[in-house]
């Protein structure tokens, strides 16, 4: 069994929570406090986003403090919520998270 790093906390995350919901693969990703994490049996473990995944072309629009996409601070960046994912800057394209 693969390890995962675990957040704890007592706020139960769902869809009037208050949280962004973001979908990321078989799973729904819960953001605040720079992080994302999901439900696993009784805890909520960390999104671990190890790797490098470009997004698609971006080639007509730039997010922005004015693009019209939530920005969530997400560690040392900020994504972009963007169509049900999260895009970060990345030289010259964005990332996938």
């Amino acid at each position: 069994m693969a390890e995962h790093k675990t957040h704890e906390h007592t706020h139960h995350h769902g869809t009037d929570c208050g949280h962004v919901a973001v979908e990321h693969g078989d799973h729904v990703d819960y953001l605040h406090d720079g992080h994302a994490h999901h439900a696993h049996e009784d805890h909520y473990d960390e999104c671990n986003f190890d790797g490098h995944v470009k997004s698609e072309d971006h080639a007509d629009h730039t997010h922005g403090t004015d693009c019209g996409h939530e920005a969530v601070e997400h560690g040392d960046h900020v994504d972009y919520l963007h169509d049900g994912h999260r895009h970060a800057a990345h030289e010259d394209h964005y990332d996938e998270h």
